[in-house]
């Protein structure tokens, strides 16, 4: 528990050190590839993505692999930077804490953004699409 509490702690203290930039520019590139892809999945009629990993088992493992093409490299990014942090700041290296940084900072942001992105291109096509008399009587 102490461990979990370590991890907050130093996440949050993180602001006003070394790098701090990387705390903004990772959660910013994870939006707008969330962005890209959101659109994507309105376009090509795809369900919600982060619901769609737990309500469609047949699709997992396509959805898995889309999400880690539109976000491993920022993962990735998110993990090395906070790796070289670790060691600029505090000299000492911890890959999990490392691992659970490019969580928090590329993974969640582009998991929680990518069906609300979706759903909002959805619906704007939607009332493109819809005639602007629809539902009138006369």
């Amino acid at each position: 528990m102490q461990e979990n509490f370590d991890f907050i702690q130093g996440l949050l203290t993180r602001w006003d050190g070394p790098m701090s930039f990387r705390l903004i520019l990772q959660p910013i590139m994870a939006i707008i590839f969330a962005v890209r892809d959101g659109r994507r999945d309105a376009r090509e009629g795809i369900p919600p993505y982060f619901w769609a990993l737990f309500t469609n088992p047949g699709q997992r493992a396509e959805m898995l692999r889309s999400g880690w093409k539109g976000i491993g490299k920022v993962f990735i990014m998110a993990v090395a930077i906070d790796l070289i942090f670790q060691y600029l700041a505090v000299d000492q290296i911890r890959l999990v804490a490392a691992l659970a940084t490019g969580v928090v900072l590329a993974i969640l942001p582009y998991l929680l953004l990518r069906g609300i992105v979706m759903r909002i291109f959805r619906r704007k096509n939607a009332e493109k699409i819809a005639p602007s008399g629809a539902g009138e009587t006369t």
